[in-house]
């Protein structure tokens, strides 16, 4: 004797859906529970070097040894900035030095309020002017600095001593700040290695150099010139070099208004015992540059 089914086609496939709707949801949690939210802070600007703002979750792209992650979501970076400003004042900077200081005070008027900021001189060794600080008229005194005659420049010395400072220091947002001339250059440091401790200390190299910075053989003008480059890639900075000191008011400027334009992105990545080698961010809009590194805190969990 044939027996009907007691469901019909449509009671069955009914079913099955809600079957699934119970189990869909517990699938994707177990496949999200292996993701981790990460955190860069990211410039974004174009072709002349001006910030831009009101970006979306789409014009960023993120990747990780070649492995485009999912963008969470964007906003502005509000979080404070530790900002190490290295200045030279050896003897190769007393020509440039009226517009320094005027340069100087600008970009630290601009910056201090929200933040900490440190001047370091570079003549001969690296030497504190002031330490970390947003008061106002300590780093407008600190930045009406003078020439030492007869004086190398140690700016290796400087970003590798400064970054190891900074590493102790616990403040989301970090940037080092030279401001130096293509003279005479004093360290025994190997690019590489300042490199290495730049991101480390979780610190974004934004260098401004007034001069040529022709190359050379000889050892600290041949580690300065990798520096130059592999510095701001390694770290997710920038290089901007100007021939005369008279723009340097506005080179800062510029940087400033990157510095308080930058982007908190939020992206997801995969559980893995095996961190990632390289982290690139770039944007989705050909006519846009993007540059930034992981939050202070995820450094070590890169």
């Amino acid at each position: 004797m044939r027996m009907r089914s007691p469901l019909r086609p449509v009671h069955l496939l009914a079913l099955v859906l809600a079957v699934l709707s119970c189990v869909t949801p517990a699938l994707f949690a177990a496949g999200q529970a292996g993701a981790r939210d990460r955190t860069m802070y990211v410039s974004a600007v174009d072709s002349k070097g001006e910030p831009v703002e009101g970006l979306g979750p789409d014009a960023f792209i993120v990747e990780e040894d070649g492995r485009r992650r999912e963008i969470l979501r964007v906003s502005r970076a509000a979080d404070p900035i530790d900002i190490a400003l290295l200045v030279d004042n050896s003897a190769a900077a007393r020509p440039a030095m009226i517009d320094m200081r005027t340069a100087l005070a600008n970009f630290v008027a601009k910056m201090a309020p929200g933040n900490q900021i440190a001047v370091i001189g570079l003549a001969d060794r690296p030497t504190i002017i002031t330490d970390y600080t947003n008061d106002p008229k300590k780093l407008s005194e600190a930045v009406k600095i003078l020439s030492m005659p007869s004086s190398g420049m140690t700016l290796l010395d400087g970003l590798f001593e400064t970054s190891k400072g900074l590493g102790k220091r616990e403040t989301p947002r970090a940037v080092l700040v030279p401001v130096v001339t293509d003279g005479t250059e004093f360290t025994n440091y190997y690019s590489k290695d300042v490199v290495r401790q730049m991101a480390e200390a979780g610190a974004q190299l934004h260098l401004v150099g007034i001069g040529r910075f022709l190359h050379s053989e000889e050892h600290s003008i041949r580690e300065r010139s990798f520096l130059l480059t592999e510095g701001p890639r390694g770290t997710g900075g920038s290089t901007t070099t100007i021939l005369a000191s008279t723009g340097l008011d506005q080179a800062l400027q510029r940087l400033a208004r990157e510095l308080s334009s930058q982007y908190k992105v939020v992206y997801s990545r995969p559980e893995s015992l095996i961190p990632p080698e390289k982290i690139d961010v770039s944007s989705a809009r050909p006519d846009l540059t993007m540059r930034g590194s992981l939050a202070r805190d995820q450094k070590d969990l890169k």
